[in-house]
């Protein structure tokens, strides 16, 4: 008997925490991105965020913003934050294109 195939939204869940394992475990913790696990993620997975910043170390800031314990990583839960707020952005402009 097979396993019964992924929906869509499963298989993005799955994607993004793919995505944070596999650049959570190039240094230190697995479990956490380091501030140079992060950059790295950012310039490979979301170039457009860092080519649309005005600020030369805008991945350093986003980095302090997202890390709310202060510990100068990013767990899985602090990284959704960055997740949830890009879809959620992402949603309202879509929703006002389609209302032009």
């Amino acid at each position: 008997m097979s396993a019964p195939k992924m929906t869509e939204l499963e298989t993005a869940i799955c994607m993004i925490m793919d995505v944070f394992d596999r650049y959570s475990c190039t240094e230190g913790n697995n479990m956490t991105l380091s501030k140079g696990e992060m950059k790295t993620l950012l310039e490979k997975e979301l170039p457009w965020l860092l080519s649309c910043a005005k600020e030369k170390d805008a991945s350093d800031k986003l980095m302090k913003d997202l890390d709310e314990n202060g510990d100068c990583e990013l767990d899985f839960n602090e990284f959704m934050t960055l997740v949830a707020a890009l879809t959620c952005l992402g949603h309202k402009r879509f929703e006002k294109v389609s209302t032009k």
